[in-house]
């Protein structure tokens, strides 16, 4: 498979810097992450604005990102991204974000919606002039209601919270890889289950 044709990719929400690594709003970053270290790759080329690694999941190749910019200003680093890729973020763009709307934990993959009021995706929907991209959610609320949201967010999350923190991001690599294997259709019947 080359670098020719039809790259996808994969980029990850976060803010730069240690203080936000392990952070609910970092969980794109720390998916990232979790994916390129499985492949053996490292996500540190600088362009575009974001670290990037290029990697071939499911026979597809693809790019793994992290944009530099701050959450807030994630749409100007998925631009560069886009351009620079001849990328359509229709069938070529897969975002990754953490989602205050659903609990810890859970994974849910949309298209075409509105940004729910999270940052970086409101940015990156103004950048593209779009919402019609792929999206995997994964849910960070707490269990009970913990002071603002944008401090929970941005506060480290406790030992109890990583660990479930762990197994959702391996269901986020498992639907990244059904996603480019099986299409979104096929990975939003398997991921969006309603649990019971």
């Amino acid at each position: 498979m080359g670098w020719d044709g039809g790259v996808k990719l994969i980029v990850g929400l976060g803010n730069p810097g240690v203080e936000y690594q392990f952070t609910p709003h970092n969980l794109g970053f720390l998916a990232i992450d979790r994916i390129a270290g499985n492949l053996g790759v490292d996500v540190r080329n600088r362009q575009c604005r974001a670290l990037t690694a290029r990697a071939v999941i499911a026979d597809q190749a693809v790019l793994l990102a992290k944009p530099e910019t701050f959450m807030n200003l994630s749409g100007v680093s998925v631009r560069e991204l886009v351009q620079e890729y001849e990328a359509k973020p229709e069938s070529d763009l897969i975002v990754i974000q953490d989602e205050l709307d659903f609990p810890l934990g859970t994974l849910r993959i949309h298209t075409r919606r509105s940004s729910a009021g999270h940052n970086g995706i409101e940015s990156i929907i103004a950048a593209l002039g779009t919402q019609d991209f792929l999206r995997i959610r994964i849910g960070v609320a707490p269990e009970r209601k913990v002071g603002d949201g944008e401090s929970y967010l941005l506060a480290p999350m406790r030992k109890a919270d990583l660990k479930v923190v762990d197994g959702i991001l391996d269901t986020a690599e498992e639907a990244v890889k059904v996603i480019l294997k099986d299409g979104p259709a096929a990975a939003m019947n398997r991921f969006n289950r309603k649990e019971d």
